[in-house]
């Protein structure tokens, strides 16, 4: 019987990666996305020819209805959840410094990223704890993809930082409550990854890469995130739970 994850944001960019590699490892993938399902459909036929199953719910993360809405609906058409890949999010609608962040902006972000995902792992783990569970098998895997920006800080998108380092947190908490039920919970912490949010950036990570901020020189790829959860969800990691890992390019390196 396959297995089945929900990837949040899976209709683009990491998220899309991450629904990519997980259909070829078997799994069958929900895809919950902000937009219409109409507005993927060249994207979603490459996953029809690659033979990936998946089933495309819309809704908005921070929308509690939403968030139940997904777990019913999976269940519903796939009958369980064994992975949640935590990876929708949002940036500032405008950059702005920390003394001029407004509150709108911050419950904005916060609201969608840490909270949303919050609330929708909570949803999901008590789906998880309703199935069976073969002895010596882990009941799920839950994997969060928070960002470099938990633990760097940026002074002019705040609020994206606090909700990043919000959703390292969740990550330990979740490890912490559900390590006794066979639930295991680990992060990615992306560094600067080429999706349609970075491009907004491009020369500034550009000149940042040529002058050796980062000791593996390139932009990272959706794949190189995607290929991280993939281990995580395998039997690869038994007896760890509560890790995080950078996909950074070696940027949280400190150096003399």
């Amino acid at each position: 019987m396959k297995k089945t994850a929900i990837v949040t944001g899976g209709s683009r960019g990491i998220g899309l990666a991450i629904v990519r590699q997980l259909g070829l490892d078997g799994y069958q993938v929900v895809i919950f996305s902000s937009s219409p399902e109409e507005r993927y459909k060249d994207t979603l036929q490459s996953l029809k020819d690659q033979n990936i199953t998946y089933h495309f719910v819309q809704g908005n993360l921070g929308d509690h209805d939403d968030r139940l809405r997904l777990v019913e609906e999976t269940v519903q058409t796939f009958g369980s959840i064994e992975v949640l890949i935590n990876n929708a999010g949002v940036a500032p609608k405008e950059r702005a410094d920390l003394l001029e962040m407004s509150e709108e902006s911050f419950d904005y972000v916060v609201g969608i990223n840490t909270k949303g995902t919050m609330f929708l792992t909570q949803e999901v783990a008590k789906q998880m704890l309703k199935q069976d569970v073969k002895e010596g098998q882990r009941r799920g895997t839950i994997v969060n993809i928070s960002s470099c920006s938990s633990v760097v800080s940026s002074t002019n998108r705040g609020e994206y930082c606090i909700s990043k380092a919000g959703v390292s947190m969740l990550t330990t908490l979740y490890a912490d409550r559900l390590a006794d039920d066979q639930i295991y919970v680990y992060e990615v912490r992306p560094g600067v990854i080429a999706t349609d949010m970075t491009a907004k950036v491009e020369d500034k990570y550009n000149k940042l890469i040529e002058k050796g901020e980062f000791p593996i020189a390139r932009w990272g790829k959706p794949e190189d995130i995607a290929g991280v959860v993939s281990a995580f969800c395998s039997d690869k990691f038994t007896y760890t739970t509560g890790n995080y890992i950078d996909v950074d390019g070696g940027f949280h390196i400190r150096r003399l």
